[in-house]
């Protein structure tokens, strides 16, 4: 009993501090694990298919960057302008589809239900090969651009029209008894709060729109899958050049996807 006294008692600090060094461990251990598995699956699959096609690596490295750095930037351009032109689509159809107005309500759902029930392709075909027959003429990059922009509004239109809904309906009472207008109220109240709620389902509108971006090389765009098709072509290296283009793709989706991460941590971050 003497000694037990005696005995100073074991503090709970280095016991917290063990139990954190021992998940930063496991996290660590963890991590390794996982990108090993990634490393051998890229490895396995992407050196097989590669010593199968009998590439030369003279092609990588000489027609590699100019798939890389025309194709890709001009997929960069296209996704980045229509993700901003669809927004501005879905923001209008949205509030069109909650409009109390039956002419609007009607443009608006008219907009989503046709553009949602075709395909992009075909959307892309008819801006670019059939509006011609009409007198209107379009190069290749608006055209595809203009095709991206009305299919992801559409789409989106009912991801902010969720959004605009999921603002608590008291809020909006609040402001309209303190004598603010509608516009007002949508504006400062509703719309800032439904961004926050619909930004997670934009950035993978965007990604998704980075792989559907390849659709408009069928109308000569020189984008990614453009410039593969055509280096690979003319090397007789068809495989080697898709792989390249299916690596850029990749990459530019993990890349988005990271900041999208990010984006989305900071937003909750700010809810809490």
């Amino acid at each position: 009993m003497a000694a037990a006294a005696g005995a100073e008692p074991r503090g709970v600090a280095p016991i917290v501090e063990e139990v954190a060094r021992a998940q930063r461990g496991a996290r660590r251990r963890f991590s390794a694990v996982f990108a090993a598995v990634w490393i051998g699956l890229i490895v396995l699959i992407g050196g097989g298919m590669w010593i199968a096609s009998g590439a030369d690596l003279e092609f990588v490295f000489v027609s590699g960057p100019v798939i890389v750095l025309q194709g890709a930037g001009i997929t960069i351009l296209v996704s980045a302008l229509s993700i901003v032109f669809a927004t501005i689509l879905a923001v209008l159809g949205a509030l069109g589809r909650l409009s109390g107005n039956p002419v609007i309500n009607g443009i608006a759902s008219f907009y989503v239900s046709l553009i949602r029930g075709t395909p992009l392709l075909l959307q892309i075909y008819f801006i670019f090969f059939a509006l011609p027959q009409l007198g209107i003429v379009l190069p290749a990059i608006p055209a595809g651009i203009i095709a991206l922009s009305m299919n992801y509004g559409a789409y989106m239109t009912e991801i902010f029209r969720a959004g605009i809904q999921a603002v608590a309906a008291g809020q909006r009472e609040a402001a309209e008894a303190l004598g603010m207008q509608e516009r007002l109220v949508m504006q400062r109240i509703v719309l800032p709060q439904a961004v926050r709620i619909v930004v997670p389902a934009i950035g993978n509108e965007f990604i998704a729109m980075i792989k559907d971006s390849a659709l408009v090389s069928t109308i000569a765009v020189h984008e990614t899958l453009f410039m593969a098709q055509r280096i690979g072509r003319s090397a007789f290296e068809v495989l080697a050049a898709l792989l390249i283009a299916g690596a850029v793709y990749w990459t530019l989706t993990i890349i988005f996807s990271f900041f999208q991460e990010r984006l989305e941590r900071r937003l909750a971050r700010g809810d809490r």
